[in-house]
């Protein structure tokens, strides 16, 4: 089961688990469109791979299945010009 991770690990945007622009690589690492646009150019920066849409789990999902309140930044990735634009 995904974790659903909190935020995006590049700006540390909120990513709550209906967010239309939470996308995932297959280790789950987790970003905003935003910053895989513009920051990442579409590879993950842990593992080199490719990203795909998040699912989103709907709220009677979360219930017995709660997503992941564990925040994860990777480093130096968030004095990058997403962050500091806010996008």
């Amino acid at each position: 089961m995904l974790e659903l991770r909190p935020n995006c690990e590049c700006c540390d945007k909120d990513l709550p688990p209906t967010a239309p622009d939470a996308v995932i690589c297959t280790f789950e690492c987790t970003f905003c469109r935003g910053c895989v646009d513009t920051i990442l150019r579409g590879v993950c920066p842990n593992c080199g791979g490719d990203f795909t849409a998040r699912p989103t789990r709907p709220p009677e999902g979360l219930v017995g299945h709660p997503a992941s309140t564990v925040r994860v930044v990777a480093e130096g990735c968030s004095d990058g010009p997403c962050a500091q634009s806010g996008v």
